[in-house]
């Protein structure tokens, strides 16, 4: 499983210099709007201090993390979702991200230009979410266009899809965000194939320092049911705590395998069943699996090596019932 990110934000916000530090990459960062006129993806490993210790201890030839990609778009202007400015362009390069990073600019600066001409971290808000809500809009439309014909037919899944798409749309006339939609609606498949942006959950980066950061904009983002990170991106050298949240929103956990070959870290969802998480491995491993031999990170380094665990009888096997944990270490028995 790969975690994905879309960053998004006005132009000169701190997004390519965001950028710049977390792939540690050379993008044009330029002092004026629509630098960035390609989207800059990149590759970044997922911190995990658990992973360097088994890998010691293994004495792994390899060490394999956890990856997270990151899609730098254009600045988004107002008018974006019409073609205004360069970033209505990009705006389909993060249909496909599971979350996005909201770049929002608190600190004051001479030196630095606003395209809005004053700072404003409330309205940039607003004027990002607007763009993203009209961007879904015009998805749903599309979409309750054809549903309408295809409902008529009789089909009563096609019929149920209208509904949905229906409720969709009114929620994003509402100016509210998909996000913030039942469950239900959003686990739809016609939800699914929609990819709307607004449905994708959210962090805001607040670019400044906790002075520059007022109570009225933290409970707006509360509001919006996202989260918060407040980073002087100018002094900042590394973004981990970013990928952490990342990790910590869309309830996402690692699990581990170790040998002398590699240590590898893997990703899943929080609630994955034991063959789930084999599958991440390979897809036969899922299908044939027959059980796991499971032990806590933790534990195992206490131990030594797998020997040692297992003869404090710390090495458990566990079915296709047992629900992973964040920090196992697996060992797949499959067909």
């Amino acid at each position: 499983m790969k975690l994905s990110i879309g960053i998004v934000g006005l132009p000169n916000v701190g997004k390519s210099t965001l950028f710049k530090i977390l792939t540690k990459q050379e993008v044009n960062i330029a002092n004026y709007p629509f630098a960035t006129i390609d989207p800059n993806v990149g590759v970044v490993s997922v911190p995990d201090e658990r992973l360097e210790k088994l890998a010691k201890m293994s004495a792994s030839k390899k060490i394999v993390s956890a990856i997270v990609e990151f899609y730098d778009i254009a600045g988004l202007v107002k008018g974006a979702n019409k073609g205004e400015g360069l970033g209505n362009q990009f705006l389909s390069h993060i249909k496909e991200v599971d979350a996005i990073v909201e770049v929002l600019r608190c600190f004051e600066s001479e030196e630095i230009i606003h395209v809005e001409e004053k700072v404003d971290p409330l309205r940039d808000l607003e004027i990002i979410n607007t763009e993203l809500i009209l961007k879904d809009l015009d998805t749903a439309e599309k979409r309750l266009a054809k549903l309408e014909g295809e409902a008529r037919s009789g089909d009563k899944q096609k019929a149920k899809d209208l509904e949905i798409a229906k409720k969709i749309k009114e929620t994003l006339n509402n100016n509210i965000l998909a996000v913030n939609l039942d469950e239900e609606i959003l686990s739809s498949q016609i939800a699914k194939e929609m990819n709307l942006l607004t449905a994708k959950r959210q962090i805001y980066l607040l670019n400044g320092s906790e002075s520059d950061v007022n109570e009225e904009l933290k409970n707006k983002i509360k509001s919006l049911n996202a989260d918060y990170l407040i980073m002087d991106l100018a002094n900042a050298e590394n973004v981990n705590e970013l990928i952490k949240k990342a990790y910590e929103i869309l309830g996402l956990i690692s699990f581990f395998t170790t040998g002398e070959e590699e240590s590898r870290a893997w990703t899943i969802k929080k609630g994955s069943k034991a063959p789930q998480a084999a599958g991440e491995i390979h897809s036969d491993f899922e299908k044939k699996f027959i059980r796991a031999e499971v032990v806590n990170c933790q534990k195992l380094l206490e131990s030594g090596n797998w020997s040692g665990a297992k003869q404090k009888g710390l090495i458990r096997l566990e079915g296709k019932d047992y629900v992973a944990q964040d920090g196992d270490v697996m060992v797949i028995r499959h067909g």
